[in-house]
């Protein structure tokens, strides 16, 4: 018993104590759920976009509801020439790339570094 006792007073200036410059006491974090408000608005919430834009790769699933549809007409001449995008393909623009998707499965065949916006 003594031993734990003396583990206990050991380790006792190890554990962390409220408000010991995280916040004076409140809670620590941004906003609902900790995430700062920037990436809060973000379309995928709290992920930073360096981190989702490594999310996706071809031959990986597009995620519904991620990014916004472009027709083909609505993609710049020089970016339609310089990849030889297809007049047919169905585009998503999100955080600065342009996806080529198959519209039955939803894995992208294509992704294009492209800020269009």
């Amino acid at each position: 018993m003594l031993a734990g006792a003396a583990v206990l007073g050991f380790a006792s200036p190890a554990l962390a104590k409220p408000g010991n410059g995280h916040g004076h006491g409140r809670a620590y974090g941004y906003g609902a759920g900790g995430c700062p408000p920037g990436l809060a608005k973000k379309a995928i919430p709290c992920v930073p976009p360096g981190q989702a834009k490594k999310l996706y790769n071809v031959g990986q699933r597009f995620p519904v509801g991620y990014g916004s549809r472009l027709g083909y007409d609505q993609i710049p001449y020089d970016l339609r020439s310089r990849y030889g995008l297809n007049p047919y393909g169905n585009y998503y623009y999100g955080d600065g790339y342009l996806y080529r998707v198959n519209p039955r499965t939803m894995l992208i065949q294509q992704v294009v570094a492209a800020l269009l916006r």
